[in-house]
């Protein structure tokens, strides 16, 4: 497998991983009272990112304290929620 493919089923297996999320929240703080800054609710009671796909890395909290935004599959089996997709 050269170099080109297997960037491009790593982009692959990255959307079907991300495919998962039920847009809960829990991850980014939305039921720990201190969420991430750029955690927003849609109309339909969904929460999303506003900065998704530059969210890696270091991240400020409403209050302002500074977390490391990391890939969901770092934080297992370490999620702050039972009920995530995630969650093995």
């Amino acid at each position: 497998m050269n170099v080109v493919t297997y960037l491009q089923k790593q982009k692959e297996e990255f959307k079907e991983y991300d495919a998962l999320c039920k847009r809960c929240g829990a991850c980014c703080g939305a039921y720990g009272g201190d969420p991430c800054v750029h955690l927003e609710k849609d109309e339909g009671n969904k929460y999303h990112c506003n900065i998704y796909d530059n969210r890696i890395g270091m991240q400020k909290t409403l209050s302002g304290k500074q977390f490391a935004c990391v890939p969901i599959r770092d934080l297992s089996p370490n999620l702050p929620f039972k009920g995530c997709a995630y969650f093995k």
